[in-house]
């Protein structure tokens, strides 16, 4: 069952703008776990320019009272990691994320990367906090077993190239090089999460891919709530994880 998790990110980059806390990011995280998305994502960044280390605490006791699931998304820096220890969220996401970094764009060298990410990796297992790296689509096989041997339980596929080239010719390509990678790290023993740029219009034919267990959506949520309303937005989407379940 692919479960919806809204990043907020968004929301907290509003509230920031102003310098006092609107939009409540509180607030609309109850709104859409009122809607009935499974849980709340989000990526406080070095700079903390939108969600802050701050949102975790709160958030994670909304999530808890809700029954729903925080996921943490970041680079694993020290006070980033210092702060999903203390809070112990259901799933910390570990980004490649430079702090001077636009948005995230690509997915860990896991080679390069091992020496960094097996102790994290370690210490999130001991609290009992549920990992998942960001890939890109086309990893090795080799890359997903040093993925499950350093600890991650899952990967989360990096979908900006499937969402930058839906409705072309090229897409069939790139959907089933994302399907094939979901196969591969299912055989090695990983769970698969999916986000970035996914939307109403791509994630339905993304969705055909099997065994997606979450997806994490935020920019496309808010700007399609500008145009049609939060309420709207929410359901079109819990809909069409809903008929991509039923279907498979």
């Amino acid at each position: 069952m692919t479960l919806l998790s809204i990043n907020i990110n968004k929301i907290a980059l509003l509230r920031n703008s102003r310098g006092r806390n609107y939009p409540d990011v509180d607030a609309f995280s109850a709104r859409f776990l009122e809607l009935g998305v499974a849980g709340i994502t989000l990526h406080p960044r070095q700079d903390q320019r939108h969600a802050r280390y701050s949102d975790v605490d709160s958030l994670g006791r909304l999530c808890q009272q809700r029954g729903a699931e925080l996921n943490v998304e970041g680079y694993p820096a020290q006070e980033f990691m210092d702060v999903v220890l203390r809070h112990r969220p259901a799933q910390c996401t570990l980004v490649p994320d430079a702090p001077d970094q636009l948005t995230s764009d690509h997915g860990w060298d896991m080679q390069r990367d091992a020496a960094l990410l097996a102790p994290v990796l370690a210490q999130l297992q001991a609290a009992g906090i549920r990992s998942s790296l960001f890939v890109d689509a086309g990893i090795s096989d080799a890359d997903l077993a040093l993925a499950r041997e350093l600890g991650a339980d899952r990967v989360e596929l990096y979908t900006e190239p499937y969402a930058e080239t839906y409705g072309s010719a090229e897409n069939d390509a790139i959907w089933a090089q994302f399907a094939d990678t979901a196969k591969r790290a299912q055989q090695a023993g990983l769970g698969v999460n999916a986000g970035h740029d996914l939307n109403l219009q791509n994630l339905g034919r993304f969705l055909q891919i099997p065994g997606i267990l979450e997806v994490s959506i935020g920019h496309a949520v808010i700007v399609e709530s500008l145009e049609q309303g939060m309420d709207s937005v929410t359901r079109q989407y819990l809909a069409i994880v809903q008929a991509a379940q039923a279907a498979a």
